[in-house]
């Protein structure tokens, strides 16, 4: 099954040592996707962030060669909502804001449970 991950989710090795490849694999995931706003985002935390969350963008940009980038022009967070939407995809994300957004429109969510592992919610 397919997933996209937004940048917070690609963050969360850097930020809580959980691999969160091996976990989506756990939960039947196998082919993960980013969408091209997700990329700048983390290159602006890389650049601007300081301390953990520099370390977390830069390890982030590391990962993501194991997803297959999808392009978009719109926002990171109107793309993923309009990609799970169109390709009826779950996605991997902690952003509050944006899970609300997602599982109003129907799209399954799954996010960080415990700092330890990731939960379909």
């Amino acid at each position: 099954m397919k997933v996209i991950l937004d940048s917070n989710a690609l963050m969360i090795p850097g930020q809580f040592g959980v691999d969160v490849f091996a976990e989506l694999e756990r939960l039947g995931y196998d082919q993960f996707l980013i969408p091209r706003p997700v990329i700048k985002e983390l290159e602006t935390l890389q650049a601007h962030a300081k301390g953990k969350d520099k370390i977390a963008a830069s390890v982030a940009l590391l990962l993501m060669s194991r997803c297959k980038i999808i392009e978009s022009r719109k926002e990171a967070d109107d793309a993923i909502i309009q990609m799970a939407k169109d390709m009826n995809v779950a996605v991997l994300t902690n952003d509050a804001v944006l899970r609300k957004q997602l599982k109003e429109n129907g799209i399954t969510t799954i996010y960080l449970r415990q700092k330890k592992r990731l939960s379909v919610g």
